[in-house]
């Protein structure tokens, strides 16, 4: 059951590169426990409007916010910047990402893989980590890997790792950017389980996805981006069953399995 409480809001946000406007004043809003899917063609903005909301890109108008906390700017347009270093980093502490690519230490184990955020970013106790890195990895399915190092493992198993250290972060907040998109169908399926419960618990995500079953299963709202804009947003159900706009409609015809 979602509350109030926001736990990711974004409004008119306008992001550029040099000419190319990439986003054209979007609005979202992640309240606790909602489970927010992206979706649209490439090069519509959706993971470009993640990494602004993990403020790992720089966005030149509108307003992020972090549990009601708007973040502080300085300078405007192409100059604008995070005016407070250390707001930016306690938000990003609360916010996990997951990426496609499952950005693995190669020379760590996959325990360490875990461990290390919580510890070098955080400075928890060490032994604390480890329980909890340990339970995080089970919790996925792969606890019997704690060992073994990343090449050795399949892409499934890599982004369940991936994951397992989002959590181990204990954010306010998951963001996914295309998770399952670099996997083959089957492993496809071992990444896309975890989610769902992870949903099921009332985690609060974000989720940019290609994967329309993903979106419709575990979303309370689902935003279609189409060319830097919100061309529709909705319930999965109203989203998926009953498109309003021939954009929308021409996009979920030809991601339908043929």
């Amino acid at each position: 059951m979602t509350d109030t409480t926001s736990v990711i809001e974004i409004r008119d946000l306008h992001k550029s590169y040099g000419k190319l406007e990439v986003l054209k004043g979007v609005d979202i809003i992640a309240k606790r426990g909602d489970v927010v899917s992206l979706i649209g063609s490439s090069g519509s903005g959706k993971s470009t409007l993640l990494r602004c909301a993990n403020l790992l890109e720089d966005s030149q108008q509108g307003d992020v916010l972090f549990c009601d906390e708007p973040v502080s700017w300085k300078g405007s347009g192409q100059n604008r910047r995070p005016a407070d270093k250390a707001q930016i980093t306690r938000i990003r502490t609360n916010l996990s990402m997951v990426f496609q690519q499952f950005n693995l230490w190669a020379h760590m184990t996959i325990l360490e893989n875990v461990m290390e955020a919580p510890v070098t970013v955080l400075g928890r106790d060490k032994a604390e980590v480890e329980t909890a890195a340990r339970a995080y990895l089970d919790k996925v399915g792969i606890g019997d890997k704690c060992d073994v190092y990343p090449a050795m493992l399949s892409g499934g198993q890599q982004q369940r790792a991936a994951i397992a250290r989002a959590l181990c972060m204990e954010p306010k907040a998951l963001l996914f950017d295309e998770p399952t998109s670099a996997l083959d169908p089957e492993l496809e399926q071992e990444v896309v389980k975890v989610i769902k419960d992870l949903a099921a618990e009332g985690r609060t995500m974000i989720i940019v996805t290609h994967d329309m079953r993903l979106a419709a299963d575990v979303s309370d709202h689902v935003v279609f981006l189409h060319q830097g804009r919100i061309e529709e947003e909705g319930t999965p159900s109203n989203l998926f069953g009953a498109p309003k706009t021939e954009r929308l409609q021409q996009f979920l015809s030809a991601t339908q399995p043929g």
